[in-house]
């Protein structure tokens, strides 16, 4: 049994470790902050936003949208991004789930 396959938590642990994974980098960190601030923008904004190249935005964003946290919409010639209000309210519960199951855990090391 993994750590989080016990009867007191219902998460998924392969979304929690796309969740993580997806937000192991500060600047998509710094796109979520920036997404969660607004209810939409465009890729443009974003871009402006973040002092990186525009294909680097492009595969942050790529990333965060296969892992969930962000959906995009095209509305040609743009793309508009917002955040995935689930999939933003299911890692939520499942980071704090998985972060009070460790807590209850028995000290190992001093």
């Amino acid at each position: 049994m993994n750590c989080c396959e016990n009867k007191h938590t219902n998460i998924d642990a392969e979304q929690l470790a796309r969740f993580a994974k997806a937000m192991g980098h500060p600047t998509r960190l710094e796109i979520l902050c920036f997404l969660a601030s607004m209810d939409s923008c465009y890729f443009g904004d974003i871009n402006n936003e973040l002092p990186i190249a525009k294909a680097t935005v492009s595969q942050h964003l790529k990333e965060l949208k296969e892992a969930g946290l962000i959906q995009g919409e095209i509305e040609t010639p743009k793309v508009k991004y917002c955040i995935n209000r689930a999939n933003w309210e299911k890692a939520k519960t499942y980071f704090a789930e998985f972060f009070d199951t460790m807590s209850e855990t028995k000290v190992c090391c001093k």
